[in-house]
């Protein structure tokens, strides 16, 4: 039996989803279309660092699926046999100036590898160690070094896995849809029929549902992240790790004689994606404390994205209440690169009936973001 699916959003949840639509036997063919206009996209803009395992947040569930999230990057990577242009497990390094907190961040890193062989090997860095590891800085605190932390580009992601997708099921339509009031989607007043949705439209969550009687928690996050050239400084074929340093913007070094510096978190700038020159200096200033050579002289362009957050700051996924058919993954705010793959795996395996998993380590309840209004 052949079931018709429907994607809206090509994004990181979408082009997971498509690509594992694509490579599941699950009894069933699938004929996926994905509908994306591109627009504001949070992957386009995203180049993303990899490295979930040092997080203090105190959602469980979060860190579940930011941790399996890692792991399944690593395999999507060498299973799709992803070049290291779109995912370099280059490292990570997160700095502190305080010796207590530097030595509370290396115990918690010993403590997650005992849940998780993804996080690599583990190292107690100098300042000067870290500037010798990236050498593009010149000003640092010592840090703890993780060899499991990569670097993912967002887009090219994206790119890659719904072009192998292409190749058996998938079918791209790069327009704008909606969902009405039936639970079906429009396109140029035309109402498709499928036999299951999935939402994988981030902060347009809310407005695509805006026809059903739903209460969305979803909103925008404004993210700016810079891109400077450093060919004149270090030359291009020096690879580095990723550095998280504390009180600055996170340092992402492309291994290509260019540098990612960012990204900003605004919450009250809604869809807005132009450029705000305040941002950008704030961006720069940031590079320019921890790298004395980098100044604006540097800069090549500005990325701009939108992200979806909720009032808890927690991503959530499945089924939306009242409308089965309809899948959906959002909130995923600044972590979407690390928990957006294993969010579009697990809305694929609930479709294809392969989730043999309890998927509730990964989420709160999804009534918690998306309710019926009755």
């Amino acid at each position: 039996m052949t079931k018709k699916i429907a994607i809206i959003g090509g994004g990181i949840v979408g082009s997971t989803a498509a690509y594992f639509l694509s490579q599941l036997d699950s009894g069933n063919d699938f004929e996926v279309t994905m509908f994306d206009d591109g627009n504001g996209q949070a992957t386009k803009a995203a180049a993303g660092i990899i490295s979930p395992w040092l997080s203090k947040r105190r959602n469980n569930k979060w860190y579940n699926l930011a941790r399996d999230g890692a792991t399944l990057l690593r395999q999507i990577s060498k299973q799709s046999k992803m070049p290291e242009s779109i995912y370099d497990q280059c490292g990570t390094i997160i700095t502190r100036e305080d010796s207590e907190k530097l030595k509370e961040l290396y115990q918690l890193a010993e403590e997650r590898r005992d849940e998780t062989d993804t996080i690599g090997e583990i190292k107690e860095l100098t300042a000067d160690e870290v500037m010798r590891f990236v050498p593009i800085i010149d000003n640092s605190y010592p840090g703890v070094f993780v060899s499991g932390g990569a670097r993912l580009n967002g887009d090219k992601y994206a790119s890659h896995l719904t072009k192998i997708a292409k190749k058996k099921n998938l079918t791209i339509i790069k327009q704008a849809v909606s969902i009405n009031e039936d639970g079906n989607v429009k396109l140029d007043g035309q109402v498709l029929e499928f036999d299951n949705i999935i939402l994988a439209t981030g902060a347009w969550t809310k407005d695509i549902l805006k026809e059903l009687p739903l209460d969305v928690d979803v909103r925008p996050q404004k993210g700016q992240l810079i891109e400077l050239s450093t060919t004149q400084i270090f030359g291009a074929k020096v690879d580095m790790p990723v550095v998280m340093p504390e009180g600055e913007s996170d340092f992402i070094p492309l291994g290509n004689g260019r540098l990612i510096v960012g990204a900003s978190h605004e919450n009250d700038k809604g869809f807005d994606l132009s450029a705000d020159a305040d941002i950008i200096d704030e961006l720069l200033n940031s590079a320019h404390s921890i790298s004395n050579q980098i100044n604006a002289e540097n800069l090549i362009r500005v990325k701009i994205g939108t992200r979806a957050y909720t009032s808890d700051f927690a991503p959530f996924f499945g089924c939306i209440p009242g409308y089965e058919k309809i899948l959906v993954g959002s909130g995923l705010g600044s972590s979407g690169l690390t928990t957006g793959p294993l969010v579009g795996k697990i809305l694929a395996e609930m479709i294809a009936d392969k989730v043999d998993y309890d998927i509730d380590e990964y989420r709160k309840p999804i009534e918690n973001y998306i309710k019926l209004v009755k």
